[in-house]
C-alpha cells in the first residue's frame, strides 16, 4: 500500500508547498535537488542494480540500461528536462502542454514498477518527486492554463507513478520482465540522477554546502 501512497503523497507535498509559500518568497530547491539526486541515485546503485545483476543475463543488462538512459533522453526532448529540474517559464502558455505531460507520464509510469519490492526506492523516489512536483506547479500556475487543465494535469501525473506499481503488482507479468523494466528505470534513475548533481549549482561547479548534502544523502540511501 505504501508504494502506491507515498508516490502520490510527495506530489500532493509539493504542490501544497508551491499554494502556501511560492507567494511570499522564491522557493530555492537546487540545494533539495543535490541531495534528491544523489539519494536516488545511491538508492539505485544499493539496491536495484545488484537485483538486476544477480537475476538478469549481465549483457543483456547493459543494453536494457543504455536503453534506459536513451529512452529519458528522448523523454527529456520533449520535457525539457522537467525530471530533474531543468523547467524554466519562458512566456506565459495558453495552449495545453501535451508534450512535457505525455513525458512526465511516461517517466511516471516507468518510475513506479521497482516501488512494490523496494521500501528504499520508495523514499528515493518520493523525494525526487518532491522538488519535481513543485517545479511543475509552479510552471503550470504562471501559464494562462485554464484551471481545470492545470489540476487535470496535476492529477494524472500523481497517478502515474501509482499506476506503474500496481501494473507491476497485478498483471501477470513474468520476473524476467519486471527484472528487465527494472534495467530500463536504472537507466532512467542514473541518467536524472547525475544530471541532477550537475545541474544544481552555478556554473555547474561544487560548492561546500551542496557536497555535504550529496555526503549525507549517500549515507542515509546507505543505512536505510
Amino acid at each position: 500500500m505504501i508504494s502506491f501512497l507515498a508516490p502520490m503523497l510527495s506530489v500532493v507535498f509539493g504542490v501544497t508547498i508551491v499554494l502556501l509559500y511560492s507567494k511570499s518568497k522564491p522557493l530555492n530547491l537546487k540545494l533539495f535537488l543535490a541531495f534528491s539526486g544523489a539519494f536516488l541515485l545511491s538508492t539505485t546503485i544499493f539496491e536495484l542494480l545488484p537485483e538486476v545483476y544477480a537475476n538478469l543475463e549481465t549483457k543483456k543488462i547493459g543494453l536494457f540500461i543504455m536503453g534506459g538512459i536513451l529512452l529519458q533522453i528522448l523523454l527529456e526532448f520533449y520535457s525539457k528536462g522537467a525530471e530533474h529540474g531543468h523547467l524554466h517559464q519562458h512566456d506565459a502558455k495558453t495552449v495545453f502542454p501535451w508534450f512535457l505531460f505525455i513525458s512526465l507520464g511516461i517517466h511516471a509510469f516507468f518510475e513506479g514498477f521497482p516501488l512494490k519490492d523496494h521500501h528504499s526506492i520508495i523514499i528515493g523516489v518520493v523525494i525526487h518527486k518532491i522538488p519535481i512536483a513543485i517545479l511543475i506547479t509552479t510552471y503550470l500556475l504562471k501559464s494562462k492554463l485554464p484551471k481545470s487543465k492545470i489540476v487535470l494535469f496535476l492529477i494524472i501525473f500523481t497517478l502515474m507513478t501509482p499506476l506503474g506499481s500496481i501494473s507491476a503488482e497485478l498483471l501477470s507479468i513474468s520476473q524476467t520482465i519486471i527484472y528487465s523494466v527494472n534495467a530500463i528505470v536504472i537507466g532512467m534513475f542514473l541518467h536524472i540522477s547525475t544530471i541532477i548533481l550537475f545541474e544544481s549549482s552555478e556554473g555547474h561547479h561544487f560548492n561546500l554546502n551542496k557536497i555535504l548534502m550529496i555526503i549525507g544523502a549517500v549515507i542515509l540511501a546507505y543505512f536505510i
